[in-house]
C-alpha cells in the first residue's frame, strides 16, 4: 500500500490521521453488488484482475493514475472497467504474453462510482495493457469530465488529502480499501 506517513488533518472527523493512502480499490465491479447474494455464487466469476457476469458480460479490474504535482508517485483509483466479450477474450488469451503492453487500446466503460467526481458509472474509458504482472490503466475519454482532467493535469497533495477524508468517512467507506 502506498502511503505518506506524514498524515493530514481531516476537515471531516478533525481528527489527525497518521498516514495519508496514495490509493484506493475496490475488490469487484458494481454490477456484481446488483446481483443478489444467494446467487452470486452461480452468476459471478470474479478473480483479483478478471470478473465474468452470467457468462455474458465482462470486466477488468484496472488503474486510474493521477500525478500528484508535490510526489514523484501517483495517486491510484484501483477501479473496474467493462469490455466487450471479444475484446475479453483477446486480453485473457494474452494475459501472461510479454509483449502484451503493445496492444492497442480497447475500449471499455468504467464500472465504479467514484466519490467527488459525479457520475462515473459508464464512463468511456481506454483500456491499456501494461507488462505482465500489472493491471491495466484505464484513460477517461471525455476530456470535459472533472476525473479525465484530473487524469490529464494532475493533483496537489491537498486534493489526495480531500479524496482520501471523502472516502474514508463516506457511508460507501468498508467497499474501498486503501491499497495498491
Amino acid at each position: 500500500m502506498a502511503e505518506l506517513n506524514t498524515g493530514f488533518d481531516c476537515h471531516v472527523c478533525g481528527a489527525r490521521h497518521d498516514v495519508l493512502p496514495l490509493s484506493f480499490s475496490v475488490k469487484a465491479p458494481f454490477a456484481s453488488s446488483t446481483i443478489p447474494t444467494a446467487e452470486r455464487g452461480r452468476r459471478v466469476v470474479l478473480t483479483p484482475e478478471q470478473c465474468i457476469l452470467d457468462g455474458c458480460r465482462f470486466y477488468l479490474r484496472g488503474r486510474i493514475p493521477l500525478r500528484i504535482h508535490e510526489l514523484d508517485e501517483p495517486f491510484i483509483w484501483g477501479v473496474w472497467a467493462e469490455i466487450s466479450p471479444r475484446d475479453f477474450m483477446h486480453i485473457h488469451e494474452h494475459w501472461h504474453t510479454p509483449g502484451r503492453e503493445a496492444a492497442k487500446p480497447y475500449t471499455g466503460w468504467l464500472n465504479t462510482s467514484l466519490p467527488l467526481y459525479g457520475r462515473t458509472l459508464n464512463l468511456a474509458v481506454e483500456v491499456h495493457t501494461q507488462p505482465v504482472g500489472r493491471r491495466p490503466h484505464f484513460h477517461v475519454t471525455d476530456a470535459l469530465h472533472p476525473l479525465a482532467r484530473e487524469q490529464r493535469d494532475g493533483i496537489s497533495l491537498a486534493r489526495v488529502q480531500e479524496i482520501a477524508a471523502a472516502v474514508l468517512h463516506a457511508d460507501h467507506a468498508t467497499s474501498w480499501t486503501a491499497s495498491r
